[in-house]
Formats: C-alpha cells, structure tokens, sequence
C-alpha cells in the first residue's frame, strides 16, 4: 500500500515551487499547462497537492491537477501566513512557502476539505462576483480622491459615471447567468422575497450557497466570515471579534441589506433590541446581518420563499 504523499506549491505568474515535506530539494517548473502535466504524471495517485488561493495564479495548476485525478486543496493565504507565525519563521520565499505550504498539508489535512471544480457557469458567476467587487473598491477609493481635490475636473463625472455603468452591466450578466440555471433562478426568487434583499444579494447568496456542500447554516456563517471570533482566559472574558474570513463582498452586501432592513417594519424591533442592549450601530447591524444569512441558508436548503410570520421579534425593552 502506498504512503500520502504531501505536496506543497507555492504559485507565481511564471514559475510553481514544488515541495514534498520530506523532500531534500525544492522543484521548479514553468506555469504552462505543457510543463504542469509532464509533473504531474510523476506523481503517485496518493498525492495530496496543497496550493495557497493567489487570485487566478494557481487556477491552472488546480485544474489540470483534478482533470489528473489528483485531490487537491486550495489554502487561505491568511491561514498560511499566520501557521509561518507560529512557527517561528524568520524568512519568506518562494521555496519555504512550498515546504510550509506541503507541512501545513500533512499535519491539517484531516480537517481541510478538497476543492471541488466549479461548473463553467460557477466559474463565470464567481469570475463577475471577484470583478464586481474590485470595481466597487475603486469606485469608492476613485470617488474618494475627486471629492477631496480643490481642482475641479471636468471628466470626473464621466469617469463616475463609467463605473456605474459597468456595475450595472456586471448586475445584468449575473442575473442572466442565474436565469440560465432553473435551480439558481428558484433560489434566487426566493430569496428576493426576504425583507431587505435585492436582486444582486439574492443572485450572490442562491450561487455561493448551492456552490459548496455546507452541512449546516453555522458551516456557512464561518464561511462567509460572521462567525465571532472568542478570545477568552480564565476569568478573563476578551472582546468578540469577526473572523471575517471567506468572500468580503458577499459580507459587504449582507452589511448593506442589514441597512436596508433595520429601517423596515418587520426588522426595525430587532435591530432596536440589541441597540437597547448596549450593542453598538455596527455589533447590531452585524447581528442582523447574521440572522439574514442564516434565514438565507435555511431559503435554499428548503426551497421554500421567506415566511415573515415565522421571525421571532424579541421584546423591546421600554
């Protein structure tokens, strides 16, 4: 019976360091899909391959891996860089991320779980979501700077004007996308009917929810990064923070329909409840947000549209 094998490959745009955490010398080849299937035909069929998430880097590697039949796991970088903390490491290259990357592999493995290749529209979903996203950071950091000069420019409205079109061009293919699946088109529906979710939050959540297999709505908190993070010591009882791990914008958008929804007559008593427990704007706000994303789950998994009459309106104190 053959051993695992761990494999740990740090990625760049040219080049994949590959390291075995038992191995001597660190491989390099070319980032081309020619030379990434002649490495992987030397493996053995009991190779795990460890590689950290790096945009759209490793996309090709993850691919022809798991096209090879080989199981394959895609890495937080956050995760990386806090396990090299840990251990003490004083330096950081290419050639010890792979070794890092290949025992980080070994030791956690039982507790990761294997990437699972998207379906071609998952791939343009999430590709849409990612560029939705960076467009929204420099819209707002754009839009930041030309508030802030003394210098009028006159192409400043046009540029503005720009970005929203094509945010509203990105909008339109996302829900096209969504229409094509009759699966997601339900879901998304659904989820449309809760209080406070528009059509971009409901397409992001009918796709990130039916994209992994979480097997609860506790599983999907973490992922999308509402889960609080204790920090507790004896008697000693830390502040909670957000691990805030997982997709940032799908959080944003939760943030924002939490906005929305305080405002509404069905939320309106719930977000005052925490506020009246001393909970500030944001704790409340992420609060709400939590339970959106949890009613959320329970929409999918059930395939059923919001209940209002189910929300448990807690009592507001006088």
């Amino acid at each position: 019976m053959e051993s695992t094998v761990f494999v740990g490959v740090d990625v760049s745009q040219d080049t994949l360091d590959i390291a075995s955490e038992d191995a001597a010398q660190i491989k390099m080849i070319a980032n081309q899909a020619a030379a990434v299937r002649r490495w992987l035909k030397s493996l053995p069929h009991t190779a795990l391959i460890g590689v950290e998430s790096t945009g759209c880097l490793h996309q090709l590697l993850v691919r022809e891996a798991m096209t090879a039949g080989h199981t394959v796991y895609v890495l937080n970088a956050r995760d990386l860089s806090h396990y090299a903390r840990a251990l003490g490491r004083r330096a950081k290259t290419d050639h010890l991320d792979a070794l890092l990357i290949a025992r980080y592999l070994k030791k956690e493995h039982d507790k990761l779980h294997p990437f699972k290749l998207p379906s071609p529209l998952q791939i343009k979903l999430d590709e849409l979501i990612r560029r939705r996203h960076k467009l929204v950071v420099a819209h707002g950091a754009v839009r930041a700077s030309l508030n802030s000069t003394q210098c009028k420019l006159k192409s400043a409205a046009v540029l503005i004007r720009a970005f929203k079109s094509t945010l509203a061009e990105i909008d339109q293919q996302l829900k096209s996308l969504v229409q094509q699946d009759p699966t997601l088109a339900v879901h998304a529906q659904n989820l449309h009917s809760v209080v406070g979710f528009g059509p971009l939050l409901s397409a992001s959540l009918s796709h990130a929810i039916t994209r992994h297999p979480f097997k609860n709505d506790d599983a999907f908190i973490a992922y999308v990064g509402y889960d609080p993070r204790v920090r507790d010591s004896g008697q000693l009882k830390g502040r909670r923070f957000l691990s805030k791990h997982g997709p940032s914008e799908l959080r944003r958008l939760l943030f924002t329909a939490a906005m929305s929804a305080c405002n509404s007559k069905l939320w309106r008593p719930v977000y005052q409840h925490y506020r009246d427990r001393g909970f500030s704007s944001t704790a409340a706000l992420c609060i709400l947000a939590r339970k959106l994303a949890r009613i959320a789950f329970s929409i999918v998994k059930h395939r059923t549209p919001f209940d209002s009459t189910r929300i448990k309106i807690p009592c507001v104190q006088p």
